[in-house]
């Protein structure tokens, strides 16, 4: 795995680099949620003698131990949040677990980790975390050249609030280009913008940090500062998870979103057979309002019988009390 031939800020990846498995103490972070992010020393691990091809959890490592501590620098430098840019390395490698056979095979794998980590980064949404805006946080520096209580001259953190101040595509075009030494064509097929485009931010780019920092408008030493600030040691070290940390919580969540998808399929089948057993399977026409009928008198009630209507009536009892058949009546047994 070699980094693109533009690029001048990283080394190449020997194929037979195997990376051994962390210890239980590192696969999770011990400190504090609010503490996890502090400024602490990166330590390489002397890689182990290979003794065969790699696993793809072994080149895997590898890769996350050539690319994970300058990727956390560099989107440091894109967002100024510490506990955001860990957190977007480890989404990046995440994703590169996920579709490793597709990375694996790919002419720059460094260069397809650092796209989704600087994507990830400069995601709009991050503006609706509260909670990641007020934990994470770092006073604005003063412009001086004098080092701080780190040994770390405060331009440098100038630089980074200049660069903050810039839109995310011109902040991104120019640690890109000047940066990390990528060639035009490679920085505008990286952000998604043609090489016209590419130029015009870069420019631009450069005259805003040169009109707060007089003293960056070289462009050989604006690229020696961000070059030293993206690759070099400086506030924006932080300490990012170990390699085995970072599988884990990927396979972790892929298994959750695959289970999210599962109960979504299983809910919406049982929603469509519910909706086929209850719904009518023909046509039933709506039976029509009613409606009053109109130019029929009215019943009338029954009046007092008539004298013919006595006598009728009373010729009939007459018959049938005498000889007639008697009423019929039940009889008990």
């Amino acid at each position: 795995m070699t980094q693109s031939p533009g690029a001048s800020s990283t080394q190449a990846v020997e194929p037979s680099t195997r990376a051994t498995e962390p210890s239980a103490e590192d696969a999770e972070p011990s400190l504090p949620a609010a503490e996890w992010y502090e400024l602490t020393p990166i330590e390489a691990a002397e890689p182990a003698p290979p003794s065969g091809p790699l696993t793809p959890a072994q080149a895997f490592d590898a890769l996350y131990a050539f690319c994970a501590p300058t990727l956390v620098r560099q989107t440091y430098l894109l967002t100024g949040r510490r506990a955001l840019a860990r957190e977007s390395v480890e989404r990046a490698f995440q994703l590169a677990w996920q579709h490793w056979p597709e990375v694996a095979v790919d002419r720059d794998p460094t260069g397809w980790v650092r796209a989704a980590a600087h994507e990830y980064a400069l995601a709009p949404w991050h503006r609706l975390r509260p909670r990641l805006w007020r934990t994470d946080t770092w006073r604005t520096p003063t412009l001086s050249a004098s080092p701080d209580q780190t040994g770390t001259a405060l331009t440098d953190r100038a630089l980074i609030h200049v660069l903050l101040k810039l839109p995310p595509p011109y902040r991104r075009t120019v640690l890109l280009y000047d940066g990390l030494g990528l060639d035009l064509p490679e920085t505008a097929a990286e952000t998604e913008a043609s090489t016209p485009a590419a130029a015009g931010r870069l420019l631009y780019a450069r005259e805003a940090v040169a009109a707060r920092l007089p003293e960056l408008a070289d462009t050989e030493e604006l690229h020696r500062r961000l070059a030293d600030a993206a690759n070099g040691e400086g506030p924006w070290i932080v300490r990012p998870c170990s390699p085995f940390a970072a599988r884990r919580r990927g396979e972790r969540r892929a298994r959750r979103w695959i289970h999210a998808a599962t109960a979504f399929a299983a809910l919406l089948l049982s929603t469509t057979a519910v909706a086929v057993r209850t719904a009518p399977d023909h046509y039933e026409p709506p039976v029509a309002p009613g409606a009053p009928i109109r130019g029929i008198p009215p019943k009338g009630a029954m009046g007092p019988l008539s004298q013919d209507q006595l006598d009728l009536r009373a010729k009939l009892r007459s018959a049938t009390t005498g000889g007639g058949p008697q009423r019929l009546a039940p009889e008990s047994r």
